[in-house]
């Protein structure tokens, strides 16, 4: 009997919801402290995940989640740029 193959899911940082990997959005932190979103999902560096919404970006600057995620203060142009590369990519 062939091994199903896991599907490795993560939780979401704005609805709290597990989701597969592949369907959502990675925040990453990298050793300079640049917050970026992660298309590839490979970037080196602290990830956090998201779910592919509009309503879970807002969420993430309303609620100011990435302070409590990388446990450090973030910027209002971050949450900014993240909403703008999301917009841009849809």
């Amino acid at each position: 009997m062939p091994k199903e193959k896991k599907i490795p899911l993560r939780m979401c940082i704005a609805c709290r919801e597990m989701k597969p990997k592949k369907e959502m959005l990675r925040i990453v932190k990298n050793a300079a402290g640049d917050i970026n979103l992660d298309f590839s999902g490979k970037l080196p560096g602290r990830g956090a995940y998201i779910c592919d919404s509009e309503a879970c970006i807002r969420k993430l600057n309303k609620a100011k989640l990435l302070h409590k995620t990388f446990s450090c203060e973030v910027a209002a142009e971050v949450y900014a740029r993240i909403e703008e590369e999301f917009l841009a990519k849809k």
